[in-house]
């Protein structure tokens, strides 16, 4: 697809992301970033923006004073190969209840290939029945999806933190939360969930600006860098 109209923009802002990430990665001396991968839009696109963040680097300063600004992280890459530094600085996980589909299994993993992160499947389905039973039990209720939908999607939605959280903290890296301005704006982001995190690279980026993005990031992408095609198996999902 074309550039959008805010073609500027598009070109512009993933560079002004990078160069945070790379800023507070140093000025932080954490080791690294964490991403709840979902198999959608935002935690593809805050993965991708770590891994441009990798690419613009070595572009921008080479490996070599790369490799001196992040001397704290320690084993890094002896190559200027992006997927490679990826590797190092970016873990991503994909965290399935029974509600989970084989379309964003398959879209998360594919996307974490493709920018080359450290990548975990975890299965939490056993911790969310454990919250929802332990609940039942006090209140003396059983929870259906007819009565009680709204708690039983947020709490899926919360039992994914703790998990990243602890990946985060055995790697002393920072835990990038996903949620995006749209959500911010109409209450629809899940407390504790998609909002958890140390950094928010998309608070500021709505919705609709964002899915633009990821197609120009799917068939064109930065100059010097290209395109990630495996963002097709992000676009073609409805939001």
């Amino acid at each position: 697809p074309a550039v959008p109209e805010d073609g500027r923009l598009v070109l512009a802002r993933p560079r002004a992301e990078a160069l945070a990430l790379f800023d507070y990665l140093r000025k932080s001396r954490a080791r690294g970033f964490v991403v709840s991968l979902s198999g959608g839009a935002d935690s593809a696109a805050t993965a991708c923006l770590a891994h441009l963040m990798c690419g613009f680097a070595l572009d921008e300063l080479g490996r070599r004073e790369m490799t001196a600004k992040l001397a704290h992280i320690g084993a890094l890459p002896r190559t200027d190969a992006p997927k490679a530094w990826t590797a190092r600085l970016l873990t991503t996980a994909y965290q399935a209840t029974e509600q989970s589909g084989s379309v964003t299994r398959s879209a998360a993993r594919q996307i974490a290939q493709a920018v080359g992160a450290t990548h975990y499947e975890f299965e939490v389905g056993a911790i969310v029945r454990a919250y929802v039973g332990t609940v039942e039990k006090a209140r003396g209720i059983k929870l259906n999806w007819k009565d009680h939908d709204v708690p039983l999607q947020n709490i899926q939605a919360r039992v994914r933190s703790p998990g990243v959280w602890l990946l985060a903290n055995l790697k002393n890296a920072l835990l990038l939360a996903t949620s995006n301005r749209s959500e911010a704006a109409v209450g629809y982001a899940t407390m504790d969930g998609d909002t958890s995190g140390g950094l928010s690279p998309l608070a500021g980026i709505d919705k609709a600006w964002l899915r633009r993005w990821l197609c120009w990031l799917e068939s064109a992408g930065p100059e010097g860098i290209g395109p990630i095609p495996s963002l097709s198996a992000i676009n073609a999902q409805a939001p």
